[in-house]
């Protein structure tokens, strides 16, 4: 035992135990859900605003629904500086365009652009999973959905991030009819969409500790982009 002004202390406290190694990470994942489908003349772009790290929650009012245009809106769930950084480019670069064109780009276009945005970076790649939802040229839904380094593919309706394991297999039997025999296919009205897109979060919210607080809803029509809410489990 050692004593030095007063204190004492053991041989144990002063031996060397070797280097450390101390690992940094420029990823975390914030979790949150994204939900896009398409309508005959509209689109849904839906996401819960819990933004959470871990188990803790750092902000119960985080949308991750981001209006482009006055017809397109993309969702972003993952990373959430990621998802800031990814979107300011975006603005920009549509900003860029406007200028240049004298018009704004399409959703297909926007999509495009995207894909080339997150390729580019596809060696430290964007933690981010993008959902874009708006009306094409002709005036019809259309939904587009990446990865996190550019592949993508217009779809019917997808969903993404924390709870989308058990968004997509509703999504698939209400929706996309799969595995289903002698059932007739209707178009999907605004309003059976509505209440699709609120049932599903209400489910997700009461088994994913990520997903929850407040559903916020972007409405596409050629009409423009409405908002709705609709308040989530908050526990």
């Amino acid at each position: 035992m050692l004593s030095s002004y007063g204190y004492t202390r053991s041989l144990e406290e002063y031996q060397y135990s070797g280097p450390t190694q101390h690992r940094f990470s420029p990823y975390t994942f914030n979790g949150g859900t994204v939900l896009a489908l398409a309508g005959e003349d509209f689109s849904i772009v839906a996401s819960d605003t819990r933004l959470s790290e871990g188990y803790s929650i750092h902000s119960r009012d985080s949308p991750k629904c981001y209006k482009l245009t006055d017809h397109t809106v993309i969702g972003c769930t993952g990373f959430h500086g990621d998802c800031l950084t990814l979107t300011k480019i975006i603005d920009a670069r549509l900003k860029m365009y406007k200028h240049s064109n004298n018009k704004t780009m399409t959703s297909g276009a926007i999509a495009a652009m995207l894909s080339t945005i997150l390729y580019s970076r596809r060696f430290f790649p964007y933690y981010v999973y993008n959902i874009i939802g708006g009306l094409d040229e002709e005036g019809k839904g259309a939904v587009y959905s990446f990865d996190p380094v550019g592949s993508y593919q217009r779809d019917a309706y997808k969903a993404g991030g924390s709870a989308s394991a058990m968004l997509q297999p509703l999504l698939d039997n209400q929706i996309g009819f799969k595995n289903m025999e002698s059932v007739e296919h209707l178009p999907l009205t605004l309003e059976k969409a509505t209440q699709l897109i609120k049932d599903v979060f209400i489910s997700a919210a009461e088994r994913d500790v990520y997903t929850g607080d407040c559903l916020k809803i972007c409405f596409i029509t050629k009409d423009g982009i409405r908002e709705e809410s609709l308040p989530l489990r908050k526990d």
